[in-house]
């Protein structure tokens, strides 16, 4: 059996995804630090098939270096009608090195002309959570939305300012992070994860 999980490691130096991640667990009783605090610490090639896989590589490689738990993430927007790209690719979708805008200026690119109805959207985020112990678990969380005609909003990151909610005629940047945090793919996610930490620390 796992030891009770005290310390707890994000596999990401993405500062919007650590603050994220750090707001929906920050209640737990676990202390929680990203790779900032581990410079010798590489990132992986994100070079999976799907999110799943990306998630479980970085999880991998950092608990090598950390010997700690280790929560690992990968997510991105999945488009329909452009049949499901940028999809894995989402973070370096007009480049290796793009920015959040110009990715965000490709998609409306190829979505020039495209009317609301048909610019149907998803994202989606696995999480891949890995012990010492060699115990692996995923959680995988989605969002539904549309991809809107103009950015809109100042929070969030990536393509939040192009992620509109219907229910809520928001982009997800134009939502106070908590509100975000409750219906986000990221926070679906989770919301999965701390019930597996608490089942596995209750338990010890």
């Amino acid at each position: 059996m796992p030891a009770k999980v005290t310390k707890l490691v994000l596999a990401t130096r993405n500062p919007g995804k650590v603050r994220e991640m750090k707001e929906l667990l920050g209640d737990l009783a676990v202390e929680i630090t990203s790779l900032d605090g581990y410079p010798a610490v590489p990132v992986p090639e994100e070079d999976g098939t799907t999110f799943e896989d990306n998630a479980l590589k970085k999880a991998r490689l950092v608990i090598r270096y950390v010997n700690l738990p280790v929560l690992a993430d990968d997510s991105g927007l999945e488009v329909e009608k452009l049949g499901n790209r940028p999809g894995i690719h989402s973070a370096r979708y007009a480049g290796q090195h793009a920015t959040d805008m110009e990715n965000n200026i490709k998609l409306l690119s190829e979505l020039m002309g495209t009317d609301m109805q048909d610019r149907k959207a998803r994202y989606r985020c696995v999480l891949a959570f890995v012990l010492p112990s060699g115990e692996e678990y995923t959680f995988e969380g989605t969002c539904e939305g549309l991809i809107g005609q103009e950015m809109k909003g100042s929070g969030g990151f990536g393509y939040d300012s192009l992620f509109y909610i219907p229910s809520l005629k928001k982009t997800m940047a134009e939502l106070p992070p908590e509100k975000k945090n409750a219906i986000s793919h990221r926070g679906a996610a989770l919301a999965k994860f701390r019930k597996k930490l608490r089942e596995l620390n209750t338990n010890n």
